[in-house]
């Protein structure tokens, strides 16, 4: 009886792990600063793959936006992202803009991007998991990865909706590129801007 109980004891902590191991590759943990953003794949509005391997190889850094079509604070932002794009496409930097919004269709998305110039693949999330690997809340948010595709910034892109003073995305973005390394007390800002409208996933709506 002993024996029994003990085959049992060991099958179910067997499935147990099993689930556990299915579950960790469906939703791995979020990203963390200065470690490695794993590879990931997305459509844009005309229905082509991405990867971010693929976008980030051999550039001096990638800055990953979460950008929405219906957030007017995101709207704001959308002349300050253009001139970024603009003044650092000569030193090999990638954007990347995603939407996670589940409101927001990929045609307003195209109709949109083009309407602002956006230049750089604007991504769809559909089921909002790119936004959680990132563990981003807001739009625009944004993600500064280095050469090596290292988390080296995460946040906001300065520090007003209005003549900012700050430009944290610009500074941080000079350093990656110059090889030095971000202060610790700079490589994180509070993003301020419209919550990302998640889908529901069992039956619990992750939007703060």
């Amino acid at each position: 009886m002993k024996t029994f109980v003990l085959r049992i004891s060991l099958i179910c902590a067997f499935i147990a792990v099993t689930v556990l191991s299915v579950s960790s590759k469906d939703e791995p943990e979020p990203v963390q600063l200065d470690a490695i953003v794993k590879d990931f794949r997305l459509e844009d509005a005309a229905g082509k793959i991405h990867s971010l391997q693929q976008l980030s190889e051999e550039k001096t850094a990638t800055v990953v936006l979460f950008l929405a079509t219906q957030c007017p604070i995101a709207t704001d932002y959308a002349e300050r992202i253009v001139a970024l794009f603009d003044a650092y496409a000569e030193k090999d930097v990638q954007f990347v803009g995603i939407n996670s919004n589940k409101q927001e269709p990929v045609e307003e998305i195209a109709e949109y991007s083009e309407k602002h110039g956006f230049d750089f693949p604007v991504l769809k999330d559909s089921g909002n998991k790119i936004a959680d690997y990132f563990a981003a809340r807001r739009t625009p948010e944004v993600f500064l990865l280095d050469k090596e595709r290292i988390l080296r910034y995460r946040g906001a892109i300065d520090d007003k909706r209005d003549e900012p003073t700050k430009h944290y995305l610009q500074t941080a973005l000079d350093l990656v590129i110059a090889g030095q390394e971000i202060p610790e007390k700079s490589k994180k800002t509070r993003a301020v801007g419209c919550t990302i409208k998640r889908v529901r996933k069992t039956g619990v709506d992750r939007t703060p």
